[in-house]
Order: structure tokens, then C-alpha cells, then sequence
């Protein structure tokens, strides 16, 4: 049988921490992120894709992650729509197996 195999996030980390320049990003809220992200990434919450711009040019490598993958596969349509080439979703922190850290943003 056929099926869609969902990304795996611990994978798509290893890819980004081999890609040089990459940028890690949460789109989840703001709350969400304060609970605890994962290392190196910054919060840009899907409903302000707009302020991807302080962290990262249309060719910059880009790592998007979420809870359950779903606004990181949107993030990732909007973001080519508007000229990013380089973006990936590694859907969501849920299936992440390494440590969380709280953020202080």
C-alpha cells in the first residue's frame, strides 16, 4: 500500500546542522516557543512570516518546525510564494528526540 511518510525532524536537524548559513524556525506562537524550543532556532510565528527578513534573504537555507507539522508545511507554501527558494519543513517538534531548552524571548 501507498502512503505519505511524514518528515522526520531529528533527519531534517542533521541536514540543517551540515547546511552552512542555515536558519532554524519555529512558527509556533510566541507562548509556545517561551514553553521550550528547539537549540539555535528563533521563534517567527506563522501569522508573521513578514519578520522572516531580520534572520534570513529569499536564498538562505531555511528550517521550518512546529508542533505537529501542519504550520511548518504552510509556513514553508507561503514562503515560496513570496520568493524563498531555499525553505524545508521538518514538521513537528513532537517527534524531536533531542533536548528542549526554554527560551527567554
Amino acid at each position: 500500500m501507498f502512503g505519505f511518510r511524514k518528515p522526520n525532524i531529528n533527519d531534517g536537524l542533521d541536514i540543517y546542522k551540515n547546511t552552512p548559513g542555515a536558519v532554524l524556525v519555529d512558527v509556533r506562537t510566541k507562548d509556545e516557543f517561551k514553553m521550550g524550543r528547539i537549540p539555535g532556532s528563533v521563534n517567527v510565528p506563522l501569522n508573521r512570516l513578514s519578520q522572516l527578513e531580520k534572520y534570513a534573504e529569499k536564498d538562505t537555507p531555511v528550517f521550518i518546525y512546529c508542533l505537529n507539522g501542519a504550520r511548518a508545511d504552510r509556513a514553508v507554501k507561503r514562503l515560496r510564494r513570496k520568493g524563498y527558494t531555499r525553505v524545508v519543513s521538518l514538521g513537528g517538534v513532537k517527534g524531536y528526540a533531542g533536548g528542549i531548552e526554554n527560551s527567554a524571548e
